[in-house]
């Protein structure tokens, strides 16, 4: 199921973006994808003694394969690859997709992710480790927040160089201007925040636009819906774009939170 959205989105973001298949076979275009914990996996292997097990199981739950697939029914030559960094997965498939364009890797990329909920063993693992809301509603950076809720997602979009302006130039629905990755490394557990870590991604992805903290107006945050989470990013952005002087307010949205 995820290969199979991944498939229709991908194909809509290249098409939505004026390219077409034909054009697109034998090209340099890269495919990067983020899917994280792919439950059709273990739904084939729970149903591998029922016989229902057929030729197409051993790629339609490989995680590689869901960029490789992409990348084989659009012929698609550049560079291929899924990640899975949990609730980040689908942002820093965007981060490669970016680096490989910035790199000269490829000519354009596809960055896409799919997050489906197939099987109740991860929402009732995080509930059981009182991860999850017990009323079911992310109350992002409110003192009510007592967890996250667990929610499904699919999303593509192509990336390519900014084309010089001109007559017939297509036009942009965003611009990256940078990006970066970071890791909490040593912190109070495995799961828990670390404040100090995300001010310096914060301050790396801003060095590589070439922006300072007072040029962002408006932040989309993880807003996980925690009472350590949401204390220690919005510590985080209070550090790097609280301290400075601005002539309008930082506006702060967040989504709901999913794994």
């Amino acid at each position: 199921p995820q290969q199979r959205l991944l498939l229709e989105l991908g194909y809509e973001a290249l098409h939505g973006a004026g390219g077409r298949r034909a054009t697109a076979l034998g090209s340099d275009a890269g495919v990067f994808v983020g899917l994280e914990r792919p439950d059709w996996a273990l739904l084939q292997a729970l149903s591998a003694g029922s016989g229902r097990s057929s030729v197409y199981a051993v790629t339609g739950d490989n995680v590689s394969i869901a960029a490789g697939r992409l990348s084989f029914a659009l012929g698609l030559q550049g560079p291929c690859a899924t990640v899975d960094t949990a609730c980040s997965s689908a942002l820093v498939a965007l981060h490669g997709a970016s680096l490989a364009l910035r790199g000269g890797e490829c000519g354009s990329a596809l960055a896409a992710a799919a997050s489906l909920k197939l099987l109740p063993h991860g929402t009732l693992g995080a509930a059981s480790a009182g991860m999850l809301s017990v009323d079911g509603r992310c109350k992002t950076f409110d003192a009510r927040a007592n967890g996250y809720v667990r929610s499904e997602g699919v999303g593509a979009l192509l990336l390519r160089p900014r084309p010089s302006s001109g007559r017939g130039a297509p036009v942009d629905r965003a611009v990256v201007g940078g990006s970066a990755v970071r890791q909490d490394g040593r912190s109070a557990s495995l799961t828990a925040p670390n404040g100090s870590a995300q001010r310096v991604l914060l301050l790396a992805a801003l060095g590589r636009a070439s922006l300072v903290p007072v040029a962002v107006s408006h932040v989309e945050a993880h807003g996980t819906g925690t009472a350590l989470g949401d204390p220690t990013e919005a510590g985080a952005l209070g550090g790097v774009h609280g301290s400075v002087k601005r002539k309008t307010p930082l506006v702060v949205g967040a989504a709901k939170a999913s794994s």
